[in-house]
């Protein structure tokens, strides 16, 4: 048995310090240890998108990624980004055009639409899909979801006019 290793890092804004088992995944870190639920475990081999979390800023699958490669990193989950604000204008549209079902892969399709949405602000829909497309949805069919980051986008650029 490995002893743990003591990891630093934040998480939402909130300085985290915990001794992990070295093969304890981010997803599992956050869920388990830190009590954030919004981050989901689905495939658990990085396909699936449910897993979706922003590490420094950029979107990462935590089923790949362990907790103790975080040392030192920021970590974002849906709930940072709920509590932010940052999130707002996207999960009004996913509620406004039901481009969420069962919810289970909302989490990561939102951490993923603002990181497009970051990125690119006036994306096309082929953008869209092509930027969603390691996150899956058994429920919606994808159409309302790219419905409701394309309403979002364009909302931004007027209110930037």
């Amino acid at each position: 048995m490995t002893a743990p290793i003591i990891v630093t890092l934040t998480v939402n804004g909130e300085p985290v310090n915990r001794a992990v088992e070295p093969r304890l995944t981010l997803a599992d870190f956050l869920r388990d240890e830190l009590g954030l639920k919004g981050t989901h475990v689905g495939c658990e081999h990085g396909v699936c998108g449910a897993c979706t979390v922003h590490l420094n800023g950029a979107t990462v699958r935590g089923c790949l990624t362990f907790a103790v490669q975080c040392e030192g990193a920021e970590v974002e989950t849906v709930e940072g980004g709920t509590d932010s604000g940052r999130l707002k204008d996207l999960q009004d549209e996913f509620v406004a055009r039901n481009a969420l079902q069962c919810g289970y892969c909302t989490p990561g399709m939102l951490l993923s639409a603002a990181e497009l949405l970051e990125q690119n602000p006036a994306p096309s829909r082929d953008e869209i899909r092509e930027h969603l497309s390691g996150n899956y949805c058994r429920c919606t069919g994808y159409q309302a979801i790219v419905d409701a980051i394309e309403t979002t986008a364009r909302k931004r650029v007027e209110l930037e006019r």
